[in-house]
């Protein structure tokens, strides 16, 4: 391929990040240059508020709700109130967050704290996925070199603003990564997510109204500030501002993190990390986590990674986490893989889902093992109807789109499991493309 032109990555995390990760190298980089404007300038807290509206960043969690119109919703009279980070990071495909944290732990920490003087919070918790350990001690240690140097306690640079801010280790349970559900887990709850209405900018964590944002959007803050709201919405394209981080994994050649515009060409994309890893040619690619529907290769290549493009297309753009699959990739049994991993991590609160999600792997497990009828794909279908919409969360419809999205795009290859109960990918050529999906269940 020959399309990067005059598209360049902005930041391939893993560069020196993992060495120039502490206070020092920050500040080195401009790092609390925007908390320090604000505290001497004593700007007022809802310019903060306009200048993150109108630099139209959006949450990077998956949502991708305004970031400055939810710090809006947050009531203005004084109180108790919480800025909280959804490091929670579960979902497959998905290892942005991880390595913010790893390379950049105090844009995170910078990123809360004008959170919490925008919106008049005191205190704040950062929520780490119980899996990465090693991070949340990183992250603890940043927390005490901003403490030491006076970016967060009491008294931040002198001024009467003060934010305390704490780590929260998590168990490592993806339902935890659904807010309120998080929320649950931080009072010593059962990760279990809330009903809601009310929302949690008004009752959220401890009964008090809370703010919470995904750590890519907290560390985005201190830079939109930097630069300005309008260079930033100048960064991506209308309705798709700025930058955002793209993991990609799977058969390319260069997995990992990647930085660029929104509205950036797939193809350009699919170039930075490598290409398809053997030359191999692209069958499929998950845009946005495993879940968001699956698209096929001649859909995604006409793509541009924001959040317009992919909607139109089918899917989501949601963590912005982009699985690319190669020729040699059985879908079948691809999506087995993920609809175990639904129906593993349903809380079970809601019977659709407790219920739905294992009935969804029990059917596709039997199509790949040769034992499916033709019937299944029809029931399939009436399967994800009953589960989206009738949950509590959205874990639910995280378990369905994507089994709507494999039918929709690879149906034929389905109906050929069910007729010769065997693959439609030869067992050799699935051997040779060492499949991400090939772990045994």
């Amino acid at each position: 391929m020959a399309v990067l032109g005059a598209i360049k990555p902005i930041l391939t995390v893993g560069w020196d990040g993992d060495a120039a990760w502490r206070l020092r190298d920050y500040v080195q980089r401009g790092g609390y240059r925007a908390l320090k404007r604000i505290i001497e300038e004593r700007i007022p807290a809802a310019q903060v508020i306009d200048e993150v509206k109108k630099s139209g960043l959006r949450g990077r969690g998956g949502a991708g709700f305004p970031t400055g119109l939810k710090w809006s919703f947050m009531p203005r009279d004084p109180g108790e109130k919480y800025i909280v980070c959804n490091t929670d990071e579960g979902e497959p495909g998905t290892f942005k967050d991880r390595d913010i944290l790893r390379c950049n732990p105090h844009s995170v920490i910078e990123g809360m704290v004008i959170a919490g003087y925008a919106v008049g919070a005191a205190r704040g918790y950062n929520y780490i996925h119980g899996e990465i350990w090693e991070l949340y001690q990183r992250f603890e240690e940043a927390l005490d070199e901003a403490r030491e140097a006076g970016f967060v306690g009491r008294n931040i640079l002198g001024s009467d603003f003060c934010f305390e801010l704490n780590a929260h280790h998590g168990y490592g349970a993806y339902v935890c990564g659904e807010e309120s559900g998080l929320l649950e887990s931080i009072e010593g709850k059962k990760g279990q997510p809330r009903f809601k209405p009310p929302f949690p900018a008004a009752v959220g964590l401890y009964g008090k109204p809370t703010t919470i944002n995904n750590t890519e959007t907290f560390s985005a803050v201190p830079f939109v500030l930097n630069m300005g709201p309008e260079a930033y919405l100048e960064a991506g394209k209308p309705n798709n501002a700025g930058t955002k981080l793209f993991p990609v994994s799977g058969h390319v050649n260069r997995p990992g993190n990647y930085e660029v515009p929104l509205g950036t060409p797939f193809p350009v994309l699919l170039e930075l990390a490598g290409g398809v890893r053997g030359g191999r040619k692209l069958k499929a690619c998950i845009p946005g986590g495993s879940s968001a529907p699956v698209l096929p290769a001649e859909v995604i290549m006409d793509c541009t990674m924001d959040y317009d493009s992919i909607g139109k297309a089918g899917s989501m753009m949601g963590s912005g986490a982009v699985i690319v699959m190669d020729e040699t990739t059985c879908m079948v049994r691809a999506l087995e893989r993920l609809s175990y991993f639904y129906h593993e991590e349903s809380c079970g609160q809601c019977t659709p889902c407790r219920e739905g999600t294992r009935w969804l792997y029990d059917i596709v497990h039997r199509i790949e093992h040769g034992a499916g009828r033709p019937e299944d794909l029809d029931l399939l279908g009436d399967l994800t109807k009953n589960i989206m919409g009738r949950t509590v969360c959205a874990l639910g419809d995280a378990a369905a789109m994507p089994v709507q999205g494999f039918l929709r795009h690879f149906r034929d290859e389905f109906l050929y499991h069910i007729e010769k109960g065997k693959c439609l990918v030869a067992p050799e050529v699935q051997r040779a493309g060492s499949t991400f999906f090939s772990a045994t269940v």
